[in-house]
């Protein structure tokens, strides 16, 4: 394993499933071991400033998972350079990405569930469902499976 992993987790607004990712990773990495970098950040600019999404605070309260207050941020071309993995949550996170980024020459760029045998699927938005517990799901599954990539197992 690298000394340090630079991961950024990217969702629309940067308040419900990217910054889940963020902390559910970090908790699991606490756990584990390893040495991360983790961040999140939005492709539009709808939210910059907010804080995280009070359903998932909440979620993350129930799952017994430490978070910190944040202020949603974009994602700009420098953070392609600054960090080993960009992670969509879905396939619009993907397309404004490789935009923002201006493409993905050094494949950094994934999905996600990519990481899972649900390759190719997308995490649903629960601003819009307002279903916060499949999104904590899927992006459960979709941490396990990306830290069991980075770490080799």
């Amino acid at each position: 394993m690298k000394t340090e992993n630079r991961i950024i987790f990217v969702c629309h607004g940067n308040i419900c499933r990217s910054p889940m990712a963020e902390f559910v990773l970090k908790d699991m990495v606490k756990k584990r071991g390893g040495e991360f970098h983790i961040e999140s950040a939005a492709t539009s600019t709808e939210e910059i400033g907010n804080d995280i999404h009070y359903g998932t605070k909440s979620k993350l309260r129930r799952e017994g998972i430490p978070f910190e207050r944040r202020a949603a941020r974009q994602l700009t071309r420098r953070d392609y350079d600054d960090f080993d993995l960009i992670i969509g949550m879905d396939r619009y996170n993907i397309s404004n990405i490789l935009r923002i980024t201006g493409g993905d020459p050094d494949g950094k760029v994934k999905k996600l569930l990519d990481f899972t045998e649900r390759r190719g699927e997308d995490i649903d938005d629960p601003w819009y469902t307002g279903d916060f517990d499949t999104a904590y799901r899927d992006i459960s599954e979709g941490c396990r499976g990306l830290l069991d990539s980075i770490c080799g197992r």
